[in-house]
């Protein structure tokens, strides 16, 4: 079971057929699909599975606070499971493939005070780019 469907579960959120799916799609390590790849991988377990029944499940699941949207470069949006576990994202600039990362010590500290403006800086969003190696050997 993945940690998205105990989240869910835990909340009561009704876990149609559907729902079950949409979750079960975005379970793993370093997911971040689409809502058309979504759909696609929903409908491998599902045939009859709607693409409006996954983009509101997505923006159901987002609403939440339970999946994470992504946009990078002007992209289509990505969907980001991992919506409870600090991370930061690496990208590459070519295919647009995404892996969550970890950096090291507090990028909030690292923001000196004179840089903050007077702003009360309550989260920081990293964002990696460069090349994967996929790209870089194709």
């Amino acid at each position: 079971m993945s940690d998205l469907l105990e989240r869910l579960r835990g909340r009561g959120w009704r876990l149609t057929a559907q729902r079950r799916v949409v979750a079960e799609v975005l379970d793993g390590d370093h997911v971040h699909y689409t809502a058309d790849e979504v759909h696609a991988k929903a409908a491998e377990l599902l045939p009859e599975i709607s693409r409006a029944t996954v983009y509101n499940t997505l923006g159901e699941l987002v609403s939440l606070g339970e999946v994470l949207e992504v946009s990078t470069d002007g992209r289509a949006k990505r969907y980001d499971p991992n919506a409870h576990h600090a991370h930061q994202h690496l990208v590459c600039s070519r295919c647009g493939t995404i892996r969550d990362v970890h950096p090291s010590g507090d990028l909030l500290a690292d923001l000196p005070s004179e840089e903050r403006f007077g702003f009360q800086v309550a989260a920081v969003e990293v964002t990696y780019r460069g090349i994967c190696p996929n790209c870089a050997t194709g």
